[in-house]
């Protein structure tokens, strides 16, 4: 069993796959943030309960994941922040992800939080082509 493997058998990550986009379900953030912690893995949180729109919620993730100035704030470019900068800065020792209270409304529907959660299971196969953990949990508003 290797150290990376060992230190995860001590998390409440344990039972959750790498490389996944899951529902938050019985799971706390701090708990999350913890875990994360604790195995050395970036922790990104995004709390979107004040979205309404595709907009806010790129402004939100934007704002609370510190993305640079130039971010495009749209899909395409959320996906480029999540992997090609972050693989270019040097190895990485992986990521646990929180998307809390995603806006579940007219502005923005079913259809725009499937795109959302797209682009993190994308970025989640990019980092799992590299052996890199990479997790996201969420939660509907």
């Amino acid at each position: 069993m290797t150290i990376e493997r060992e230190a995860e058998m001590d998390t409440p990550l344990r039972t959750v796959r790498t490389n996944i986009v899951q529902s938050i379900r019985a799971f706390r953030v701090q708990e999350l943030q913890d875990a994360a912690q604790h195995l050395g893995q970036h922790f990104l949180y995004a709390n979107l309960a004040s979205a309404q729109s595709k907009q806010d919620v790129l402004d939100l993730i934007a704002q609370q994941f510190t993305f640079p100035a130039h971010f495009g704030k749209n899909f395409d470019a959320l996906y480029d922040c999540m992997t090609d900068p972050l693989h270019k800065s040097g190895p990485q020792p992986g990521f646990v992800i929180v998307l809390e209270h995603i806006p579940a409304n007219g502005k923005f529907d079913k259809e725009a939080r499937e795109q959302l959660l797209d682009i993190f299971r994308d970025a989640a196969d990019y980092w799992g082509d590299r052996k890199i953990p990479f997790r996201c949990f969420y939660s509907f508003l």
